[in-house]
């Protein structure tokens, strides 16, 4: 087996919060240990999370407000199989996203 420590995600949210940051790839687990959320723009936005199965998500975060010029920690370790995914997305491309977990394969 192979265990491989990475970002799953890291980049700007796009303003869709049904936008897939992360598949897992086919025969791999991955273990989500935590999201950093940033707003780097001089309003209060919202952001919206969740993981799952496509088109069946169960929802982390939904339309939560994150401060202008601040950052959400959360801290989780979250199992997805196969195929799962992460989706998220926010009211403004302010805000950005930092996904890490381990895969294994």
């Amino acid at each position: 087996m192979a265990t491989v420590t990475k970002a799953l995600f890291r980049g700007a949210a796009t303003t869709t919060t049904t936008t897939v940051l992360y598949t897992v790839p086919a025969s791999t687990t991955t273990v989500v240990s935590n999201i950093a959320v940033t707003n780097t723009g001089s309003s209060a936005y919202t952001f919206t999370l969740g993981m799952g199965t496509a088109g069946a998500n169960t929802a982390l975060h939904t339309t939560s407000a994150i401060a202008a010029n601040s950052t959400a920690y959360i801290d989780l370790k979250q199992v997805l199989a196969t195929t799962n995914t992460i989706t998220g997305g926010a009211s403004n491309v302010a805000v950005s996203f930092h996904i890490s977990g381990v895969e294994i394969s």
